[in-house]
């Protein structure tokens, strides 16, 4: 039997102080928590093959689509399509709580990464190797 993943993911995401922290994987969606601090940013990137979705829960920012720059700020949501190049940037001075749904998944199952220099360490072989959270 799956349980699969319920939970209060506002309580979740607003208490989580990982840059990013993956809650679930599933064949075809994987939950991540992040948090970026003043400054911070997850850097450009082009996902070819997967859509990413984005929640905010607490702060602000900006996420970039493609060249165009989109102000973000709690309960705002914004689709990524694949293919586009994007990038996530707190450009306030509080952490920037959110929360991302990847379809499909990105990162390996139950990865922890507690800061953005430790996440910029990681190796091709730490992405999604197909294994679930059950």
């Amino acid at each position: 039997m799956k349980r699969g993943y319920c939970d209060n993911i506002e309580k979740q995401t607003v208490e989580n102080e990982d840059f990013r922290r993956v809650v679930y994987t599933g064949h075809h969606l994987q939950l991540v928590l992040m948090t970026l601090q003043p400054g911070d940013e997850i850097g450009e990137e082009v996902h070819e093959d997967r859509d990413q979705f984005f929640r905010i829960e607490e702060g602000s920012g900006i996420i970039d689509i493609d060249g165009k720059e989109n102000p973000v700020e709690d309960d705002f949501a914004v689709i990524v399509p694949a293919g586009a190049r994007h990038n996530v940037r707190n450009t306030s001075q509080a952490p920037l709580r959110l929360y991302s749904i990847y379809g499909p998944p990105e990162h390996l199952d139950g990865v922890v990464q507690s800061s953005k220099a430790e996440a910029d360490k990681r190796h091709p072989h730490e992405e999604w190797d197909g294994k679930t959270s059950e």
